[in-house]
């Protein structure tokens, strides 16, 4: 199902089917991928974690709500997927529990990046988020990770250093943009 589409990307709900299931192992089995992400499920170490990972996905998407989700990134002109993108709220100091802080996050496969996809696929999430009215939006990213901090800043979110607020108190570079 299409959640939202930009001008190059479609972004959709990730599926068991086998060239979904490639692209996540292929995706979180790379150490580079893998290193800055705090789940201990990843890097993923065979293809059958990569049909748990989209479960679990389409768990959490159903306990997110209508609205937020962790979705699959496909280009337009080839139906590649590139990586994920997602906007949901944000898990406490306590993972168990979620907050009403609503977080963009992008993970992208090696090949994908640097065309900007992580900025197009996350500057569609947080318009939707602001349509449906969420007053701001974060951005949590692991500390050294230029990369995803440049997204942050290209999307126009402001830095407000680092913090313990989320993902059982890890403390993460924190960028926040308002509605306007």
């Amino acid at each position: 199902m299409t959640i939202y589409e930009t001008e190059r990307l479609v972004v959709r709900d990730w599926t068991l089917e086998p060239d979904d299931l490639a692209r996540v192992f292929d995706t979180y089995s790379r150490p580079e991928v893998a290193r800055f992400l705090s789940a201990p499920t990843f890097p993923l170490r065979e293809p059958a974690g990569a049909a748990e990972t989209v479960r679990r996905w389409h768990v959490r998407n159903a306990e997110f709500g209508a609205g937020y989700g962790i979705w699959a990134v496909q280009r337009r002109d080839d139906g590649r997927v590139v990586g994920t993108v997602m906007l949901k709220p944000l898990p406490g100091r306590d993972e168990g529990k979620l907050t009403d802080d609503i977080e963009v996050g992008w993970h992208l496969h090696p090949d994908s990046w640097g065309h900007g996809y992580a900025t197009e696929a996350a500057r569609g999430a947080v318009e939707r988020g602001f349509a449906a009215g969420v007053p701001e939006i974060y951005a949590v990213v692991a500390p050294g990770n230029e990369a995803s901090m440049a997204v942050a800043r290209r999307i126009g979110m402001t830095s407000v250093g680092r913090r313990t607020d989320w993902y059982g108190g890890e403390e993460l570079e924190t960028f926040r943009l308002s509605r306007p």
